[in-house]
């Protein structure tokens, strides 16, 4: 489990992470957002222990990262968005030198290393020089390094950088394997990877958390709304008149009739809101309105992150 707490991270007068807390337990993938400039890499880096907070602690599987750094550092997997190769060795010469720098045990590294290449998909080019590869192989390469030694805790960032959509296809579904036994944080720009792969989301704006909640909360979404004909009198009282309702709103005339109009109606967010709708369809309709659509507001992360961005 990751705790950050209280951290502020600050280079001169400038407050890149400010007062940001944060807890992410095991088994989770989590997905951490934001704008360039927004804390994104800073809190990765301090996670890490690359960086130092100003202040602020932060604990991995209960160890402080200031006072046990380098046995913190022995539990993460950690792929940079530039990750550091070395062009001149081949790849297993080089996922052979990271296990050696993790002190991995010699007779196990022969079984790691095999399996780290299988999941990354890089059998064809295990004995060819990293200079020669393409930049979609490299950024494999760097994932392979990052699962070598099995961590309990994973952060990737920007994962599936230079990838052809083959490719960002098998990262998805290794990023989803890994993260059945490990807690994974992937770090991007890309939205649509977040959708497909994260549990949960942490959006960052001007070094604070702006949102930080699960996807499939993001995506219900508790305004309904109405096209109603068949009367004239105004439906507003008789809708926020039904359990559950907080508000009801029009917001124009009906597209699907003459004279209908257009609701959006505030459904609680504790209610059941499917049946929070079907006691509004039912007192509507014993009421003498004709009730042309009705239907959820469709809510996506691309829709959220615009609304914070704005």
């Amino acid at each position: 489990m990751i705790k950050i707490e209280h951290v502020t991270r600050k280079y001169g007068s400038f407050v890149a992470v400010d007062d940001v807390s944060i807890a992410i337990p095991s088994g989770e993938i989590v997905g951490l957002l934001g704008h360039n400039g927004a804390g994104k890499t800073t809190i990765i880096k301090m996670i890490t222990g690359f960086l130092e907070p100003t202040a602020g602690t932060i604990t991995v599987n209960g160890k402080e990262i200031g006072a046990e750094r380098r046995a913190v550092q022995q539990e993460i997997g950690y792929l940079p968005e530039n990750c550091p190769l070395y062009p001149e060795m081949t790849v297993i010469e080089y996922l052979d030198y990271m296990a050696s720098l993790h002190d991995l045990p010699v007779e196990k590294r022969a079984s790691l290393l095999a399996t780290a290449i299988a999941r990354t998909g890089l059998q064809e080019k295990a004995l060819l020089p990293i200079a020669t590869l393409s930049k979609g192989y490299r950024q494999r390469t760097g994932v392979a390094q990052a699962i070598l030694h099995e961590p309990d805790i994973l952060i990737l960032d920007e994962p599936t950088n230079g990838l052809d959509p083959t490719q960002i296809r098998q990262m998805r579904r290794l990023i989803t394997e890994l993260g059945r036994s490990a807690t994974v944080i992937v770090s991007t720009h890309v939205l649509q990877e977040v959708q497909a792969i994260c549990d949960r989301v942490i959006i960052l704006k001007n070094g604070k958390v702006a949102l930080d909640g699960r996807l499939d909360e993001l995506r219900t979404e508790g305004r309904l709304l109405l096209q109603l004909g068949g009367s004239d009198v105004d439906p507003r009282p008789l809708i926020e008149s039904c359990p559950g309702v907080d508000a009801a709103l029009q917001v124009g005339n009906c597209r699907s009739c003459t004279s209908g109009r257009s609701y959006t109606v505030t459904i609680a967010s504790c209610e059941d809101r499917e049946e929070a709708a079907a006691r509004i369809a039912g007192t509507l309709h014993d009421n003498g309105y004709r009730l042309y659509d009705m239907h959820f507001a469709s809510r996506n992360l691309e829709t959220v992150f615009a609304e914070i961005s704005g």
